[in-house]
């Protein structure tokens, strides 16, 4: 038992270290595995530990959102109160925590990018700016990495954890700075601009021509011409996007990058983290390891029956003792069982990533100070 606990307490370092060295952390996984939470309280944890920290979460439950001050509706990241951090343990550090608002998201970069305020209210008050996540797929994936780029580099936060939606979709956001980088090839998007701009250019200018003749008989002469005037006012933007694009691209492969794999002991879970792991290997970003959650592999505070020291030889307290080791039997099949999981689990890391359990508690955590639990449980050794 001392030894488990000890290459545990190694592991949950290991862990520390990510938490207090690196600026982003992404924390992917299926659903229902407790992703968002266990963001959170890496958070939390760094926190604690000194840092100036920003949650960026997708769809918090109601009453983790209430506990960490998120709202729907809010246009910037909202500071968890001194007083509640304290109640948590929290003295040096701050936490700020958002939930993403791509529409927010996107408009900030038409204002930091655009060549003039003419051209970003051009931008930001055609109806098509309105749909504009409907027309280009991955938008509101490429707004998240851009969230996250933006914040990482602001000077403002020493580290950015940001809560994914589900594994698959978590590929999305991955893949999002490459999809849009493509979209903002001038070579295509010039098709749709005003053939009279592309003199000399014979088979681009008859293929923009078609492209126009088309639009203009399913959708009217009113829409393309919309079209023209709404690619048009976009046009000086185009290369700065695709650098910033790419600038997330960079960040999220850096050594200042962290992917952690949230997981469950259950099968489906486990099947997704394992396809999610693959997915990150061949993309050639940095994976550092496995938390897994909701699992006994963790028995921090766990007492043997048989240490148990009787009060009173009375026959109904011998007999309660004689219960309790029978389901203290149950519970160490669950711990072996998950235990052996985890092993498993840390058998098929590469290089210097971790699998580390989370300490279990029970109910869904769902307010600060069962976060602040949990951040203990995966920022600090095991007590």
């Amino acid at each position: 038992m001392r030894a488990t606990v000890a290459a545990v307490a190694a592991l949950e370092r290991e862990l520390g270290n990510l938490i207090k060295n690196r600026k982003v952390i992404v924390c992917c996984g299926a659903g229902g595995v407790g992703k968002t939470t266990t963001s959170a309280a890496i958070g939390l944890a760094a926190a604690r530990a000194g840092r100036r920290v920003l949650v960026l979460t997708i769809d918090p439950a109601r009453r983790l959102a209430q506990a960490m001050g998120i709202s729907e509706n809010t246009r910037e990241p909202v500071a968890v109160s001194q007083e509640r951090l304290a109640e948590a343990g929290i003295t040096t550090g701050t936490l700020d925590a958002w939930m993403l608002n791509p529409d927010v998201v996107f408009q900030s970069i038409v204002n930091r990018m655009a060549t003039s305020k003419d051209q970003a209210k051009r931008i930001l008050e055609s109806r098509l700016f309105k749909a504009l996540s409907e027309l280009v797929s991955g938008m509101q994936e490429y707004t998240a990495a851009e969230a996250l780029y933006e914040f990482s580099t602001s000077g403002r936060y020493d580290l950015v954890v940001l809560d994914t939606p589900p594994a698959r979709n978590a590929l999305d956001f991955l893949e999002a700075p490459g999809k849009l980088a493509r979209f903002l090839d001038e070579k295509i998007l010039g098709m749709f601009l005003p053939s009279k701009e592309k003199k000399g250019l014979g088979i681009l200018k008859k293929a923009s021509e078609l492209i126009g003749t088309v639009l203009t008989k399913v959708f009217g002469g009113e829409f393309f011409a919309e079209l023209q005037e709404f690619l048009g006012a976009f046009s000086g933007m185009f290369g700065p996007m695709r650098q910033h694009a790419e600038g997330v691209r960079a960040l999220l492969a850096s050594e200042h990058a962290a992917f952690l794999l949230v997981t469950s002991p259950d099968q489906a879970a486990l099947a997704e983290a394992r396809y999610f792991r693959e997915r990150i290997a061949q993309m050639g970003l940095p994976f550092a390891g496995f938390v897994l959650n909701r699992s006994w592999a963790r028995t921090d505070g766990y007492v043997e029956p048989e240490s148990l020291k009787l009060e009173t030889e009375s026959e109904p307290a011998r007999s309660a003792l004689e219960k309790l080791k029978k389901l203290a039997k149950v519970e160490l099949q669950r711990v072996k069982r998950d235990r052996a999981l985890l092993e498993k689990l840390g058998e098929e890391l590469p290089g210097s990533a971790v699998a580390v359990a989370a300490p279990y508690l029970g109910e869904a955590i769902e307010d600060l100070k069962g976060l602040a639990l949990l951040a203990r449980g995966l920022g600090e050794s095991p007590a």
